[in-house]
């Protein structure tokens, strides 16, 4: 389990954040809803071939600033 949460406005600006670091990803790979956390990060880790920590880490520090291009 995460303790990351993320909403679904928040999710549609870190997904093109997502997009431009990995563009290999598909919208089947960034399918979302809120509470589905878990199961995000378990799917990115396995399609980017890192660990879940890497991608809770990612996600939380695109979080942080929203409107900037870092991921």
């Amino acid at each position: 389990m995460t303790s990351l949460k993320i909403s679904s406005a928040e999710w549609q600006e870190l997904k093109l954040k997502l997009l431009r670091k990995y563009i290999h990803l598909s919208e089947e790979d960034l399918a979302y809803e809120q509470g589905q956390e878990a199961e995000l990060v378990e799917r990115l880790a396995k399609r980017v071939n890192r660990k879940p920590d890497y991608i809770i880490f990612t996600l939380k520090k695109g979080l942080v600033d929203l409107t900037g291009n870092r991921v």
